[in-house]
């Protein structure tokens, strides 16, 4: 079983106190050493940790390569069996908490083809790019602000460990925020990242490649698989597919897929506001697919091609947008947290550099095997969207305000989360093995329970005796309420061991007692607890247990 990232570490650190130095460079020599060999074991398990979640993944029915037995098409990946209960219990629970508790807040299905100029309105067709550049040794290919971005985000590490030493050293007595503003190791690692953001946003806002590229020289950047430096300049690439279509109102034939789902809940905002008498503020959701021709697509279904959004576009009255951005913020990390994942494995990041449309703009990022990564976004758009659109369709987007007795274009507040980042998030903290008393080991996936793909395994003890027939009237009884498997193959043991591994968070057993005391064994998945419970009260066992 492979070693936790803080298990390693700490046994190093163990080692590390064995060490005898005689002079000053032999101390150098063995930390430079020490810390190069922490990094390799740090990588190496975090590599064989993501390498086991795609390979249990694949094995127990959630996820496939697309088009495998033709060798596969890159980045992009079919739900299985499991995995497609497992998605749709995340945007059931998404919508549920978005649309259905919220009055003022209803959904829409738009389409995935739209009218062209839809995308030269968003800014699109003009500015959806990504500056790429390729080195020339290892022949892969990264995103240059993601490379620049790691490395800053390598300097906050710095920064949140001398924090984190300050305040093991003084205790009750720390103060963060004066240290944070008058330590000089602090200050100069602030310095030198405020430093860097200034120059690769101001590049990428002055579509200036040469220069993003010339940060990268300067920073020492090397590529992560053959490190080394020789790079090749910087090319924008715009990330949208672009695919014909018969016949079109302005008579071309070229049309894009969505890049997004936001744009579709844009242009049906009049439609919405005025056939639901919608009073400002309120909301519009959406889930579907959206597509990028991703060129640095990796990381698994993090980064695909096609994958589904969950978005909300929230419409408030001009000059109350912040307050309502400070409110989505925490309402949508509330969500997040109410999957019961710890709240250490989430954190916001705030945007220093804004996008053109935007006042105030935070990521929610996780914890994922390789790192915290943007998991959801949470943007004040201004009236950006519905200018834009009113300008190049010539109808007025507007909202007349019968408290104010004045019209205006209403602010947008947006919440985007993917739902394929979402399970891989569920899914990657889910994934472990546990020793048991025995010596065994047991791979279990410990899902929350309302995502589980499914809610119950129904176990005749063997199949003789009226056993299986038994379990199936209990099959009947309950699968009008809940996702089950019936499951008669193998020893019980194996059985459970199968349940363990998709998650499901009881097995119900009916055995010979059962014929004569109406009663099951129900086990517990995360405490492998068990406990006999009357057939007559399952029912009411699940509804009380799986929400």
């Amino acid at each position: 079983m492979l070693k936790q990232p803080k298990l390693v570490i700490k046994e190093v650190s163990l080692a590390w106190t064995f060490i005898k130095c005689k002079d000053n460079q032999s101390f150098v020599k063995i930390t430079i050493f020490a810390s190069n060999f922490i990094k390799t074991i740090l990588t190496m398990n975090q590599e064989d940790f993501f390498k086991k979640i795609t390979a249990h993944a694949k094995e127990y029915g959630f996820i496939f390569p697309s088009s495998e037995i033709y060798d596969g098409l890159s980045a992009v990946y079919d739900y299985g069996q499991n995995g497609v209960e497992l998605k749709k219990n995340i945007r059931e629970y998404w919508w549920k908490a978005m649309v259905q508790m919220h009055e003022n807040i209803v959904g829409i299905d738009a389409a995935i083809f739209m009218h062209p100029t839809t995308w030269k309105a968003s800014g699109h067709v003009d500015a959806f790019n990504d500056p790429l550049i390729d080195n020339r040794d290892s022949k892969k290919r990264y995103r240059a602000d993601v490379l620049v971005e790691d490395y800053m985000a390598k300097i906050e590490e710095k920064i949140n460990k001398e924090v984190e030493k300050a305040r093991k050293r003084f205790g009750d007595a720390f103060n963060e925020e004066q240290f944070v503003t008058t330590n000089p190791r602090v200050l100069e690692h602030k310095a030198k990242i405020e430093e860097i953001s200034h120059r690769l946003y101001g590049a990428m806002e002055a579509n200036d490649l040469d220069a993003i590229k010339q940060l990268i020289l300067d920073l020492e950047i090397v590529c992560p698989i053959s490190g080394t430096r020789n790079w090749t300049d910087v090319r924008q690439f715009n990330l949208m597919f672009a695919t014909k279509m018969g016949s079109v109102a302005d008579g071309s034939d070229t049309i894009y897929l969505r890049p997004e789902t936001a744009q579709g809940i844009f242009v049906n905002y009049l439609n919405v506001q005025k056939t639901g008498r919608m009073k400002i503020p309120f909301g519009i959701a959406q889930t579907g697919k959206a597509f990028r021709n991703e060129i640095v697509a990796r990381q698994f279904i993090f980064r695909m091609r096609e994958f589904e959004q969950m978005e909300m576009q929230f419409f408030v009255r001009p000059g109350t947008e912040l307050e309502w951005f400070q409110h989505w913020k925490q309402e949508r990390l509330a969500w997040h947290l109410s999957l019961g994942l710890p709240a250490e494995k989430y954190r916001f990041h705030d945007h220093e550099k804004l996008a053109h449309y935007a006042n105030a703009a935070t990521d929610i990022e996780f914890d994922f095997p390789f790192g915290f990564k943007e998991l959801e976004g949470i943007h004040s758009r201004t009236d950006f969207d519905l200018s834009r659109h009113s300008e190049f369709s010539g109808k007025k987007l507007q909202y007349f305000d019968s408290e104010l007795n004045e019209s205006y274009t209403p602010y947008v507040i947006e919440t985007s989360i993917g739902v394929d980042r979402t399970f891989l998030a569920v899914f990657s903290h889910a994934l472990k093995d546990e020793t048991l008393p025995d010596g065994s080991v047991r791979t279990v996936l410990s899902l929350p329970a309302m995502l589980a793909p499914y809610k119950a395994a129904v176990l005749p003890l063997v199949k003789k005796d009226g056993l299986p027939e038994k379990a199936r009237e209990i099959m009947d009884m309950l699968k009008p309420h809940y996702m089950l498997q019936y499951d008669e193959k193998d020893a019980i043991g194996r059985r459970y061991r199968r349940q363990d591994a998709i998650g499901t968070p009881f097995c119900i057993t009916v055995d010979n007692d059962t014929l004569n005391d109406n009663s099951v064994t129900v086990r517990n998945r995360d405490t492998m607890q068990q406990e006999r419970i009357p057939i007559d009260n399952l029912t009411a066992f699940l509804h009380n247990n799986l929400h």
